[in-house]
């Protein structure tokens, strides 16, 4: 498993990202830079962590990423555009935006595979003796749902925090905190938010889910209870 992609660099990657995403964001060429960074660390993240045994082409694998950061990109720059004031809270909320569509196109495109083919269903000795598009369908919600509440806390609360910070007449007073501080500030209030949601988020679902057989699709309850061993609970495996 390659090191970034690893559910443990969430926290240390996301921070510096999203601090750069909250400081960037004023200007095309941040907006472009920030959101490509970006999207490159979850594309990284979404494969590492997808389903089990679940597998992407490698066009599949580009088509989701450029789709991903087409769309990061496309909704800050839209939405810069549509606030005038640069410096107002509604304008350092973009990130958080872009970042959540982005996630909504990315995680689908990467695992969209899972719903065509189906999710792995196993049983208790962890035995193939199954797939399930609906399955599929309720994992990939749960993920994408788990990683903007990941991002909401720390991309939400660090420009409130911040948009209070630069009223103060201490911050005001100060030229180089004006030039210097905004990106170290912003790195570490991101810090110290996704040292608490990035855990958090990832348990809200259990990455190993139980389900009862009668609870699928009819098809899929037909072929799992036509086997001489047929169980009346199996296990599929959600993804992080």
């Amino acid at each position: 498993m390659f090191f970034l992609g690893r559910m443990s660099a969430q926290m240390p990657g996301n921070m510096l990202i999203n601090g750069m995403l909250l400081s960037l964001y004023r200007t095309f060429p941040g907006v472009v830079f920030s959101h490509w960074i970006n999207q490159s660390f979850n594309a990284v993240v979404n494969y590492t962590n997808r389903s089990g045994n679940s597998k992407a082409s490698n066009e599949r694998l580009l088509l989701s990423y450029l789709c991903a950061t087409g769309g990061a990109m496309s909704a800050a720059l839209a939405l810069n555009a549509m606030v005038k004031n640069k410096n107002s809270v509604a304008a350092r909320l973009v990130p958080f935006a872009a970042v959540a569509m982005a996630n909504c196109i990315n995680i689908p495109m990467i695992r969209s595979n899972e719903v065509t083919e189906g999710l792995e269903l196993r049983d208790e000795n962890g035995e193939l003796v199954g797939r399930s598009r609906q399955m599929a369908i309720l994992s990939i919600a749960q993920v994408t749902l788990s990683r903007i509440g990941m991002a909401m806390p720390d991309m939400v609360m660090t420009p409130i925090i911040m948009n209070r910070i630069t009223r103060t007449a201490y911050y005001r007073t100060r030229p180089w905190m004006q030039k210097y501080s905004e990106y170290p500030i912003q790195t570490m209030l991101a810090g110290m938010a996704l040292f608490f949601t990035t855990p958090m988020c990832c348990a809200l679902f259990p990455q190993k889910t139980a389900i009862e057989v009668t609870k699928l699709e009819a098809p899929v309850q037909k072929e799992i209870f036509s086997r001489a061993d047929a169980p009346e609970v199996v296990f599929y495996n959600k993804g992080l």
